[in-house]
Parts: C-alpha cells; structure tokens; sequence
C-alpha cells in the first residue's frame, strides 16, 4: 500500500523535509522532536477535543443538498467548517497549535494570514489564552480584506501590513519567517496551512484530519457507509483539502478532487493554479511544486481569492498528485463566482471564494446518480461580499441576475 504520509525526516515520497536558516535550527528541531509526544498524550487530546466541542462548536454538520443534488445528477453531502466559530476550518488548527506553544513555554504568537481567515482564528485563540499576537497579512490583502483586519484587532492581535513583493500571502509568510528568525526563543509560529517546515505540514494535517474523521461516522450513521464515492475540496496550500481526505488517502474507492484557483486561467500568467504550473522547487522551508521562472525566481500567484493566492502547495499534495490519487482542477476567476452565487441561490448558503471553488469543480464532473459526493465548504463569504458584489456580473452570465 502506497504510503502518503510524512517519514521520519518529513519527507512525502521527494517533497517536504525542512529547508531552514541556522538560527532557526535549534527551534524547529525541538519542535520536530516534541509536537507527536504532546499532541498524542491523554492530556492534550482531552483540552483539545474539549475545546472543539464547547467552543469551536464541533462536529460540525454534514448537510445533505437536496437541490444540489438533482442539478448535479448525484448525492452531495456538504461538510460545513463555515459554521465553525470564526467561520472556517482555521480554528481547528490554531486551537491544537496554541496548546502546543503554551506546553512548549512560547510567550509570543506570529502568524500569517491571506484572506484573514487564519489570522482571525490565530487573534481568537490568543485573546483565548492570553498570549501576545502579531500577523503579518499582505497590504493587498489588508485592503480586500478590510473586516477581517478589523476583527483581529478587535481581538487584541497587532496587524502587520507587507508592502514588499505583491503584497499577498506568500509575502506575509516570508515577513513571518523572518521575524521568526529575530525571536527564536519565545516566539511560536502558527502556521496556517501544510506548509513550512517539518513538522509544520503534518502537523496542520493532523490538526484538520478531525473533519475527515467526522465525515466517517457522519456517512455511517446517514447512509449506513462510512466512505463517499467522491470527495471535493479547494486547495491553495492545503489545509481544509488535508483535513477531507486524511482519513480517506487509503480508500482506493473514493475518488479525491482538488479545485486550485485557476486565476485567468492556469496557461496564462495570471493563475494561481501550482499543481498545474508548478516545478519543484523550496518555499519557505519545504521541497514542495512552486510558481517560479527558470532562474528559480517565484512568480506572482493571481487569483480573484486571497486565501488561495500561493505561489507553492503543500509537500503531501505535491506527492499524491505526482502519484495520480487525486485529481486536481483548475478552477477560473469567473467559475468560481458562479460556484459562488450558485450556492447561495440553490441552498442559502453564502460561501467564502476559497470555497467556492469546489462548488465550481461540481461542473467539470461527471456523476452517477447514486455516487455520494461530499464537499467541503471550508469557509463562509461575509468577508467576501464585497468582491462578489464587484464581480457579479460573471455570475449574470449564468441567469442569476
């Protein structure tokens, strides 16, 4: 059986491990030596699933769509991480990732954000456990994502703008190492997908594996089967698509397909779709497929969604994609404001951009009748009214206006 999980070294079949500066070394080393001790004692387990119950407000619900459903031709079933606390499957990486900093004895939280969702889920547990915050978030994405910068302010956290590069999320990870690197010692980095260094990607894998592991026992009790014919989710760098399938990578009878943002399309050079376009290469401390010209120079990611605007994918779906376990679509601009409206208008349910492309990815398939599909919505869309507002006249094409 094929093995898609991280070895000893961090390593997914050739991508992964931890490419990192000297003075960071002591820091990652203990934390690779330290993070499966911790999170498998009887200790962390009970605070964390305590928390995800009584203040994530997990499980969170596995929504049969009925309207759905008979436009598509199947059953989909809809994991909904939009109804956590904080709106997104972040909180479940950052609940897990602050006990750890606080057994660990770190004083000072960074993170970095694109959409914000991570960084208002990082603020929301440091305001929980009353730990110093600071999130480095691209100025471009501090503009389009106004309310969320607001929220983590609100919650106490100190917001950083990056002015450098293109001022999006790849460019607030690099200002978040780099910061890293001047405070080693009392600094955790929460990092918010499964990106970064070992153990950084099988940490936040095993942080959002409990929606996998909901949608087992959630399958079992609604359809007698603990197993989907099809499992959908978006990918930027990986966190909301780890959690889906973990629990699934070894079930040859599920289909697993990832929606990346496509941009303008992902020929072009306005795309932020690396499975498609990427070569391998390292980014912020992981062998992993990345944007990036001949001279190894990293290209812009361009997307109309701030969350999925990377220019690098995560080390374990670098792998199951190189290997052919999943199937990974490249999902445009004006599709993903469709998949968007086409949510809200058919089911009542607003979905964040990251999200919608999933729902998008619905349309480039084709299902049987009786295939059980779920979907995760991995984030709700208040934070992103406004763009699709300004962009709704790529869903008029379709009747919705």
């Amino acid at each position: 059986m094929e093995n898609y999980f991280a070895d000893e070294r961090g390593f997914y079949g050739e991508f992964g491990g931890a490419y990192v500066p000297e003075i960071l070394y002591k820091c990652v080393h203990d934390l690779q030596e330290a993070y499966l001790p911790i999170i498998e004692s009887a200790e962390f387990k009970a605070e964390y699933h305590a928390l995800l119950k009584d203040y994530v407000g997990r499980p969170s619900p596995l929504y049969f769509a009925k309207r759905m459903s008979e436009k598509y031709g199947c059953q989909l079933y809809l994991k909904r991480e939009d109804l956590n606390h904080t709106g997104a499957h972040k909180i479940n990486n950052t609940i897990g990732q602050i006990l750890l900093a606080k057994k660990l004895g770190k004083t000072r939280i960074i993170a970095e954000t694109g959409a914000g969702q991570h960084g208002v889920a990082t603020a929301t547990v440091c305001a929980l456990m009353n730990m110093k915050c600071e999130v480095f978030m691209g100025a471009t994405d501090v503009e389009r994502q106004h309310t969320n910068v607001e929220r983590m302010k609100m919650l106490g956290a100190e917001v950083h703008p990056v002015r450098t590069g293109n001022m999006t999320l790849s460019d607030a990870c690099s200002e978040a190492i780099r910061d890293w690197c001047c405070h080693p010692a009392d600094t955790f980095y929460i990092v918010g997908s499964t990106m970064g260094p070992h153990p950084y990607p099988d940490l936040v894998a095993r942080m959002q594996s409990v929606i996998s592991e909901e949608i087992k026992w959630q399958l079992e009790a609604q359809i007698g089967r603990d197993y989907p014919d099809y499992l959908i989710a978006c990918i930027g760098g990986g966190s909301n698509a780890a959690g889906t399938i973990y629990h699934y990578v070894n079930e040859e009878r599920t289909k697993i397909v990832l929606a990346e943002a496509g941009g303008h399309g992902w020929q072009t050079d306005h795309t932020a779709a690396t499975i498609h376009k990427g070569t391998t290469g390292i980014l912020h401390g992981s062998k992993m497929l990345v944007m990036q010209d001949e001279n190894g120079q990293i290209q812009e990611a361009f997307t109309i969604s701030a969350g999925l605007d990377y220019p690098g994918v995560g080390p374990m779906h670098c792998n199951m994609a190189k290997k052919g376990r999943t199937q990974v679509l490249s999902i445009n601009d004006d599709e993903a404001i469709r998949g968007g409206y086409e949510l809200t208008r058919m089911e009542g349910i607003i979905p964040a951009i990251e999200s919608a492309h999933a729902i998008a990815a619905l349309s480039k398939l084709t299902f049987k009748k009786d295939d059980v599909v779920v979907l995760t919505v991995s984030g709700r869309g208040d934070k992103d009214v406004e763009t699709y507002l300004k962009n709704k006249a790529m869903a008029g094409e379709y009747g919705y206006f």
